[in-house]
């Protein structure tokens, strides 16, 4: 399936943006393709799609973590352009949406321990903005809408991996945000027969994250020299996926899934957030007494691991190795300091 105009909302955040470059640098791709970075196998896609005339529409709000500096290489690209709006606003919504024959969902709110102190944004975009993007895509008979989902609205396992047919048992105000919004765009596809696809990735890292998350979080203080704040024992289990290898499987799903499935993405690369810490450590050459135990944040989940063979069946399998994409990782927040402490200066945010 071929796409010539694509809605990308929160293109300006994390994953967002990376997905963004990667729609503009990747609109031909083949069976075998070198990849820019050098670290990964060998692509597994099958086929072939050229599409010289897309077009891609970043829809962001600029909230706190959406950042336009993260796409400062692209945005003279004739293929794509900005607009800053509310997924919330109907007005804006429906004005960008029209003539588009895809729609990807990547605006959130998505910090959990922001979620404990208070969910109202997350239910208003989460929720309500999912629900005024599903309307517009209904409206204009869009060919595809991808909602970007988490692993967290399964909840905690104690071992095994999560399937997609698995209960959805979110336990954070912010996972149970995403699981009604997936639950919403479900029914819209069994109702109004819209082509929805539901996507579930675990925990994403890599470069232009915002420095609250675990990864950068942890690199930029050890950079610094300060302590890195770690939940209870550390031994919380997260799966961790490199974000150039969610964007290569969301593309995946956009042109060869199925409509109305849900697709988790995983890598397999499981680890305890206690040794998590100390492979960071290792690489910037810092003591562990950096290390801060401090008190778990409520209803903590244990551990998530997704079981992802569902998407291998569509061709797609993660091709960056983890201690090669960490290490890529390190190296891109000490080459652009720039970026990550012009935000840990902003005075409203808490980086402890």
């Amino acid at each position: 399936m071929i796409f010539r105009k694509i809605l990308v909302t929160g293109g300006a955040g994390f994953i967002g943006s990376n997905f963004v470059r990667y729609l503009l640098k990747n609109s031909k791709f083949s069976r075998q393709r070198r990849d820019p970075e050098g670290i990964h196998q060998k692509s597994l896609h099958s086929g072939e799609i050229r599409n010289s005339k897309l077009k891609v529409i970043n829809l962001d709000k600029l909230t706190y973590s959406g950042n336009l500096e993260n796409l400062r290489d692209v945005e003279s690209d004739s293929r794509y352009k900005f607009v800053r709006g509310d997924i919330c606003d109907k007005r804006v919504v429906f004005d960008i949406a029209k003539g588009c024959d895809a729609m990807i969902n990547f605006a959130a709110e998505s910090h959990v321990d922001r979620s404990i102190r208070d969910s109202t944004e997350f239910i208003r975009t989460n929720i309500f903005g999912t629900q005024t993007l599903l309307e517009a895509a209904k409206k204009y008979r869009v060919r595809r809408f991808i909602q970007i989902s988490t692993d967290e609205v399964y909840g905690s396992i104690h071992r095994g991996c999560f399937r997609e047919d698995s209960p959805l048992l979110p336990n954070s105000p912010y996972a149970a945000s995403k699981a009604a919004a997936d639950l919403l765009a479900r029914s819209y596809f069994i109702t109004h027969k819209l082509p929805v696809i539901v996507v579930r990735s675990s925990n994403n890292f890599g470069p232009y994250q915002y420095p609250e998350k675990i990864i950068p979080l942890f690199i930029t203080n050890a950079m610094e020299n300060r302590r890195v704040p770690l939940y209870a024992d550390g031994r919380n289990e997260r799966e961790w996926l490199y974000v150039l290898d969610n964007c290569d499987a969301i593309s995946h799903v956009l042109h060869f899934g199925r409509d109305g499935q849900i697709y988790n993405i995983g890598s397999g690369d499981g680890f305890k957030n206690i040794d998590l810490t100390m492979r960071i450590l290792r690489i910037l050459g810092k003591d562990k007494r950096l290390i801060k135990f401090v008190k778990d944040r409520p209803g903590h989940d244990r551990r998530y691991a997704l079981d992802f063979i569902k998407i291998t069946r569509l061709g797609w399998r993660p091709r960056y190795k983890f201690e090669d994409a960490l290490n890529e990782t390190v190296l891109w927040y000490k080459e652009n300091a720039g970026w990550w402490k012009r935000l840990k200066k902003r005075k409203e945010q808490k980086f402890w």
